[in-house]
């Protein structure tokens, strides 16, 4: 199912379903009475468009400063939500997560406004009955989503469950807040509308299983911040009166809820998973890589709900490609190279030789993944022919989501380089210099100039600091266009391969369920990256294929807040980088690689309060803040 986003040229918000008495009773000439857009099938549509165009879905516009950045000048510098968990580290910023970012309280509650005026007049409109059915469960399906993206950042909010009127009196428009469990259980029973409303046609808009997918991913993420609320444990009026937090023994209900929504899908024949029977790695790294640059090669099987971004321009398009492919494909734009996937994500990536476990990247004889000091000459590096030789024997699912170095793109080998070993054993890293050994000059950075490297030079912010570049969701086949919003590969929200993960996560986590489907199910994701090696069903196994299958998806960060993990994750931490040298030593010339704290960032800490963001607003609304604000 596929969302369209088309833009809207109607005034709709100025939209109200009471009447303006005055004197001459005048009609405003700015506004669209709501009886004449709903009175016309095309206003319907329009009306539909609008609210789609409003969901909470964190895609390529979605940045710190909210949903659908993609206006007229959308330069945030080039920083993505993956910036902000452990998958990748920005080329040139280092700062991490505010107060101020993230936050979705007026655009969450004009949307909930939206849907409830639609609600209003669905009983008039004049369309079939089953017609209605499909339109409420859509605007079910919206309102579950929009009170979803309230309840992951704010815990319990206020549930305005039908349209508000205003009669002079202001209080009478405040809601209180509800409790975080109230809030979660609105979603579920939003989504079990939408589930009895929507039909299984797949189309252009919510379907019966978009429906199950989101009910799967939100009623998972209630039944962890019911497991796990006790690893980061909080006070406060908020906490006393159950606005955050759920207690443990609702954890149960809520992972039944994902087991059954996420069955439903699993069972239902209508999806599935997109290549699962590769040849090869190889072959399974390139499909990878293709379903997330066209995800309408996935339409039929994997892609349950999909946000098109079909045309370039302002509000349209996005800029995924101009910031984040390497330097050396740049195409006159000034500033590439932006996202960089960290060697703490390389890591956890397994190796075919060593199945269901994470496979760090072995740099020397003695075998140390933990020292980080740099290079030094009385180690025995591991030389190889090759930049990436390395990573040979690696998950497929790395080669197509990372440009690993040495590696061709747009029919380029892309280098990156950090520096070289002269002969006498002494290095120069990260600081541009020549020599010449044997006839042949070998440069810091891997050639002369900047537009024939992409790794390390700190020149315009334009090359990665960790060793990586970025490849999910680029388009290989098109030259970057420069300008603004000229991007236009589509986003997939919902996809198969999340729904049988949340699956497996909740039976492992509330030990219920089927077991042997669960196994199965994070199996058949290995075997469709090449794996031939059954795993085991462990917490652990099943976290791992979460952070290497949904990659820069914008779920890591999630995880790591459902599961009150980022405080744990984030107590003092470096993100890391993997400086490949070459060794001059002995020729001929051979790669050794070295890891390192990533060059010029500082450490980071998670601050507990920042599980739940801070209500705005107070003064006026009088709700209850969150703890700690």
């Amino acid at each position: 199912m596929k969302i369209y986003k088309s833009k809207i040229l109607l005034i709709l918000t100025g939209m109200m379903l009471f009447s303006c008495n005055s004197v001459l009773e005048l009609q405003p000439t700015d506004k669209i009475r709501a009886e004449d857009l709903f009175g016309d099938p095309q206003g319907v549509k329009l009306y539909m468009a609008n609210l789609y165009y409003q969901l909470p879905i964190e895609d390529f516009a979605y940045f710190r400063a909210g949903f659908n950045q993609n206006g007229g000048d959308p330069n945030n510098g080039g920083w993505a939500p993956a910036m902000s968990a452990d998958e990748a580290m920005h080329s040139e910023f280092g700062d991490f997560i505010g107060d101020g970012d993230y936050h979705y309280w007026e655009p969450g509650y004009k949307l909930i406004r939206d849907v409830n005026l639609l609600f209003d007049a669905i009983p008039n409109l004049a369309i079939r009955d089953d017609e209605k059915a499909v339109l409420t469960g859509e605007a079910s399906f919206i309102k579950a989503f929009a009170y979803f993206g309230l309840a992951k950042r704010y815990g319990g909010v206020s549930l305005i469950k039908a349209t508000q009127k205003y009669t002079g009196n202001v209080e009478d428009l405040k809601v209180p807040r509800s409790t975080e469990k109230e809030t979660w259980d609105y979603v579920m029973e939003l989504c079990d509308q939408a589930i009895a409303n929507l039909g299984p046609v797949k189309g252009r808009r919510a379907s019966k299983w978009a429906a199950y997918a989101l009910k799967s991913r939100a009623a998972l993420h209630a039944a962890s911040i019911a497991k796990f609320g006790s690893r980061a444990p909080m006070s406060g009026n908020a906490v006393t009166q159950k606005l955050v937090g759920i207690d443990a023994a609702d954890a149960a209900g809520y992972y039944a809820a994902c087991i059954a929504a996420s069955e439903a899908i699993m069972t239902s024949g209508q999806h599935s998973l997109y290549m699962p029977n590769p040849a090869s790695p190889a072959v399974a790294a390139e499909n990878y890589r293709a379903l997330f640059q066209n995800p309408e090669v996935a339409a039929e099987n994997e892609a349950i709900l999909v946000k098109g971004f079909t045309l370039p321009g302002n509000n349209q398009g996005h800029n995924y490609d101009i910031w984040y492919q390497p330097a050396q494909v740049a195409n006159g734009w000034p500033h590439p190279g932006r996202m960089n996937p960290t060697l703490d994500l390389v890591d956890a990536y397994e190796s075919y030789t060593n199945p269901g476990h994470d496979a760090p990247i072995v740099t020397t004889v003695e075998g140390s993944v933990t020292d980080y000091n740099g290079f030094n000459p009385a180690l025995n590096y591991i030389r190889f022919d090759s930049p990436n030789d390395i990573f040979k024997n690696k998950d497929a699912r790395l080669w197509g989501t990372a440009i690993l170095p040495g590696t061709v793109w747009k029919s380029a080998p892309i280098i990156i380089q950090a520096g070289y070993i002269k002969p006498d054993g002494s290095s120069v890293i990260r600081t541009k210099d020549q020599i010449d050994v044997g006839g042949t000059t070998y440069y810091t950075y891997g050639a002369p100039s900047t537009t024939m490297y992409s790794g390390f030079d700190t020149y315009g912010g334009n090359n990665t600091r960790t060793g990586f570049g970025f490849k999910k969701f680029m388009n290989q086949n098109t030259p970057i266009v420069p300008g603004w919003n000229q991007s236009t590969s589509d986003w997939i929200e919902f996809r198969y391969a999340e729904v049988l993960l949340n699956y497996a996560e909740a039976v492992v986590e509330s030990g219920t369920g089927n077991a042997a489907n669960a196994a199965k199910a994070i199996n058949d994701i290995r075997k469709r990256a090449g794996h031939t090696v059954d795993i085991p069903l462990t917490v652990d196994n099943v976290q791992r294929e979460r952070r290497v299958e949904l990659a820069f998806e914008n779920k890591r960060f999630w995880d790591l807040m459902r599961r009150r993990e980022f405080h744990t994750a984030f107590n003092n931490r470096f993100m890391h980088s993997l400086l490949p040298l070459v060794d001059l030593r002995t020729l001929p010339a051979k790669y050794i690689f070295v890891r390192v704290n990533t060059p010029n960032s500082n450490t980071r800490t998670f601050d507990t309060k920042a599980y739940y963001r801070s209500i705005p607003g107070i003064g006026a609304n009088g709700l209850v803040q969150n703890p700690l604000y």
